[in-house]
């Protein structure tokens, strides 16, 4: 299928961006990496009547430290995850998931903040984003922002931006001493999008579990926090009777919908069956 016709303008700033988003009276959309935009135009799911090329805009790219924390650029292509050593040291979820990302020539073209922008409930890095506590930097005609991820998708394609707002880094929160992590997902095929997956990070001091978030995707019309399967393993040590408890606390987290080719009850035994798997491979870490 063909897209419909539409205007192309390109812009080297921010404040430009928003001007030319306005001049449109919301009838354009922003165009970074294309990854999932270009596809959606020749499927004719959207049809903008402009694109604001937003892939130059300088301060949308960098990775560095600030105030602590680590600063991912929202044009983060998903493949600098991989190889970035700054992510790999203070972002270590981030860098795991990466590669589970489709395939090589979408992660060379696809950036960080497309995805978490998109929302795309079974995409892997807005759950590593809530997994992480990492916090969303937008910016718009009100001036930038800071949002947590958790609070950052508030449902199916749907984030808690305003329209014309733009994702203009990610922060991640300084890594605590004793931190671990883990990510795994199930797919009928290597790069296809998840049936289930999941997200760990945990801080472990002489084996026992101080604090530790769980976020599964593709569970819900959004990245899913395990807060029970969370709570059964604070206080104790990653085991086979933490392991147990946390699977059947899994019953009370998760709530998916009912598919015809995938019922419910098979997406949360998968779930089951994935987070006993990632815990018991950090159980000789922690």
């Amino acid at each position: 299928m063909k897209s419909p016709a539409f205007d192309y303008v390109r812009v080297d700033s921010v404040a430009d961006a928003l001007s030319a988003y306005n001049a449109m009276k919301e009838d354009a959309v922003y165009l970074a990496g294309g990854h999932s935009l270009v596809p959606s135009l020749a499927l004719r799911l959207q049809a903008p009547a402009q694109l604001i090329d937003i892939s130059g805009i300088t301060e949308l790219s960098g990775i560095y430290l600030e105030n602590g924390w680590l600063r991912i650029g929202a044009m983060t292509r998903h493949a600098q995850a991989i190889s970035d050593p700054l992510i790999a040291k203070h972002a270590a979820l981030l860098a795991a998931a990466a590669p589970y990302v489709a395939h090589p020539a979408i992660r060379n073209r696809g950036t960080i903040g497309g995805s978490l922008s998109l929302a795309d409930p079974a995409s892997e890095f807005p759950a590593v984003a809530v997994a992480m506590g990492a916090e969303m930097e937008v910016i718009g005609a009100k001036g930038a922002r800071r949002i947590p991820a958790d609070a950052f998708f508030v449902g199916l394609y749907e984030t808690a931006m305003a329209p014309g707002e733009i994702l203009r880094a990610v922060f991640v929160p300084p890594v605590r001493p004793g931190q671990i992590i883990g990510f795994d997902e199930i797919a009928r095929r290597r790069g296809d999008y998840a049936m289930v997956g999941a997200a760990v990070q945990a801080v472990a001091i002489d084996g026992v579990i101080e604090a530790i978030s769980i976020a599964l995707f593709s569970v819900g019309e959004r990245p899913t926090p395990a807060l029970q399967a969370a709570k059964a393993l604070r206080g104790g040590k990653i085991d086979t009777a933490g392991i147990t408890a946390a699977k059947e606390a899994l019953s009370e987290d998760l709530d998916p919908p009912d598919d015809p080719q995938f019922p419910a009850s098979a997406r949360v035994h998968l779930a089951r069956v994935l987070l006993g798997r990632i815990l018991a491979n950090l159980e000789a870490s922690a």
